[in-house]
């Protein structure tokens, strides 16, 4: 065991200090095959040749490998050992190994190491016997720490060979692991973006239906208007015409018929940006884990392609007792399965508010355009009506207008009738007087008398009855005139009840201001 310490010829020459860092090269043969002997022989039964014992098993062919080149051992973990051999390598005191050697009488002299010539030849350190004995067990320590030694070397071999196997092994199972890692990423990715996309194209899709609601909803604006203008209008017809009719009627139940259906639509509207709201947050989810996941795919496609040769790998002392895990599989699926199928349920609502908002616009546009249709219609009957009562009172104005005529004619007839009378009854009158101016018995009451009296009587009773008649044509012409006034008036009424439901508000009504817009559910 000298050779700890130093160097000597032999088998030693390669062998390092106790302890020390193994800096230096060692030998490592093949396996032994099965017809080599099972150990190594001992030195009795070696040949010798020129006085110097010989090894006839081949030694095996050496390869050469070094301690210090692998990279994941570190040099701060191993450190020098300090040798502290219990026994002198040379000895101070000539001290006898063998109890027999001992010499009773002189064991109290003690020669000095330094002057060997000084020993006396009485006095001897060992025997043969303790050399050969010395020799022996120097054989057979060397058999028994060599044979050690080779099996230690061998199962090192051995455990080496495992350990690389193992560790091939492990790292095939990790990248094995990896594979399907990244098939389970792919997937739920490919999932993800599938549903992004049909995400994407009903958030689209329902800004579009949403748009046509808006602009249906503006144009709700005309109609309404054109009837609160038409109700305005039909407020400046005059007295009688003033009426409730069922035009009014119709244009008040189209106004409230027009705001019933412009708070659908606003509502709608309310519902479809919570719903388009719904869906953004929906998708920004699936686009966050998509985004994760494809984060995750690269990393996880970089530790993949990792080998023993790749460049960037490195030492990270403690990385595996650090978990930051906040998932495991299980969670980790259902996460991305309850964003896909939260996304799901989104598109479901939103495609129901798209059909709401078709149902919506159809069911508007009919009802106003029914209601249009019958506002239409009652002014158009209305103005029939207004254009026959027109006409008839045009027709009686017509026959008041030529019976006042006629009236003014009669009363001209009557005073000039009466006129003619005052004649007759100047000369009844003066007969009369010119037979009062009779003498004495002249004054008679004869038949001329009688007569006279008759007929100034007959011409008063026919002038009264003529100034009554003439009073009553008067009459009957002021009461003419009165009405044609009234027929006047009332046709000047008529006139602009026309203009107002005919020029006005029919004119406006030709062409119903909106177009059909159709929303594409599909």
């Amino acid at each position: 065991m000298n050779c700890i310490a130093s160097q000597p010829q032999g088998g030693c020459a390669n062998m390092e200090y106790l302890g020390a860092t193994q800096a230096s090269s060692y030998l490592v043969g093949p396996h032994q095959g099965p017809h080599c002997p099972p150990a190594l022989p001992t030195l009795g039964n070696m040949k010798t040749s020129n006085g110097r014992a010989n090894d006839t098993f081949p030694a095996p062919a050496p390869t050469r490998k070094s301690m210090t080149v692998l990279p994941w051992r570190p040099s701060t973990y191993y450190q020098s050992a300090k040798v502290n051999p219990c026994t002198a390598l040379t000895r101070s005191m000539p001290d006898p190994a063998s109890c027999r050697t001992q010499l009773t009488e002189l064991d109290s002299l003690k020669v000095p190491p330094v002057f060997a010539a000084a020993r006396n030849a009485l006095y001897t350190r060992f025997t043969c016997n303790d050399w050969i004995a010395s020799n022996q067990g120097n054989y057979i320590a060397s058999d028994r720490v060599r044979g050690g030694a080779e099996r230690l070397r061998l199962n090192t071999v051995r455990l080496v060979h495992e350990k690389d196997e193992q560790t091939k092994k492990s790292q095939a199972e990790v990248g094995k692991r990896l594979g399907e890692r990244l098939g389970d990423i792919n997937f739920w990715k490919t999932e993800l973006n599938h549903e992004i996309d049909l995400m994407i194209t009903e958030t689209n899709a329902l800004n579009e239906a949403k748009r046509i609601l808006e602009r249906n909803l503006a144009e709700s604006e005309n109609p309404l208007h054109i009837s609160q203008e038409c109700l305005y209008n039909r407020e400046k017809r005059q007295s009688i015409d003033l009426v409730h009719d069922k035009p009014e009627k119709e244009l008040i139940r189209e106004v409230d018929m027009i705001k019933r259906c412009q708070e659908r639509m606003r509502n709608t509207i309310d519902r479809s940006n919570v719903q388009l709201g719904l869906n953004r947050a929906a998708q920004h989810e699936l686009e966050r884990d998509s985004g994760d996941k494809f984060i995750a795919e690269n990393l996880d496609t970089t530790n993949h392609q990792l080998k023993n040769t790749s460049r960037g790998i490195a030492y990270h002392d403690g990385v595996h007792r650090i978990d930051n895990t906040i998932s495991v599989p299980e969670t980790w699926a259902k996460y991305s399965n309850d964003n896909i199928q939260r996304s799901q349920c989104e598109r479901n609502a939103s495609k129901s508010i798209r059909l709401e908002i078709e149902s919506v616009i159809n069911t508007c546009n009919n009802e106003m355009w029914n209601q249009w249709n019958a506002v239409n219609t009652a002014l158009s009957h209305r103005i029939q009506e207004t254009t026959d009562a027109r006409n008839k009172i045009q027709f009686h104005l017509s026959k008041t207008l030529q019976e006042i005529y006629e009236m003014e004619k009669n009363i001209e007839l009557l005073k000039k009738a009466i006129q003619d009378k005052q004649q007759p009854m100047q000369v009844a009158q003066t007969r009369l007087d010119v037979r009062l101016r009779r003498p004495n018995m002249e004054l008679t009451r004869d038949a001329v008398q009688n007569r006279l009296v008759e007929e100034v009587d007959e011409l008063t009773d026919t002038v009264d009855h003529l100034q009554h008649r003439l009073r009553e044509a008067e009459n009957a012409l002021q009461a003419l005139l009165r009405t044609k006034g009234a027929l006047e008036h009332d046709l000047s009424i008529k006139n602009n009840t026309l203009f107002i439901d005919r020029e006005k508000c029919l004119a406006m009504r030709k062409t119903f201001p909106m177009a059909p817009r159709m929303v594409a559910v599909s």
